[in-house]
């Protein structure tokens, strides 16, 4: 497992990693370039928030590591770490009908509302680390 030392960090891939759910203490990168966009993250062990040009992405309770998080078109994928269990939550379009992949396998459907966001559990305490894939029906 390999936490996010720097909490923000742009990839070759143009994707980009954040958050470590190890720190004991809240620590946060603001104004962090990329793509054209301005990013900020909050991190520790109890939680993970990604914000985008000041309007929200992504957060997790507890706290997670999240590595080439990439949003695409038609919504986003990620591979999340964490020590136990995570309640996530992502930005995503405003009533929006999406199906959920968490390590390879659809878990359904759901619909986000006029907030646009979308809430799914990931079992990370047996594993580690699992993909998720989030895509636009």
């Amino acid at each position: 497992m390999a936490v996010v030392e720097e909490l923000l960090r742009s990839e070759e891939s143009g994707a980009i990693s954040f958050g470590n759910h190890k720190l004991p203490r809240k620590a946060k990168v603001e104004d962090y370039k990329h793509a054209g966009d301005l990013l900020k993250v909050k991190t520790y062990n109890e939680i993970t928030k990604l914000e985008k040009n000041g309007m929200f992405l992504y957060e997790s309770v507890p706290g997670t590591s999240v590595l080439d998080f990439v949003e695409k078109e038609d919504g986003v994928e990620f591979v999340v770490e964490g020590d136990e269990d995570a309640q996530i939550t992502i930005g995503l379009n405003d009533d929006t009908e999406y199906e959920v992949f968490v390590g390879g396998k659809s878990t359904g459907t759901m619909k986000t509302g006029l907030g646009g966001k979308l809430s799914l559990s990931v079992e990370l305490g047996a594993v580690g680390e699992i993909p998720v894939r989030v895509v636009r029906v």
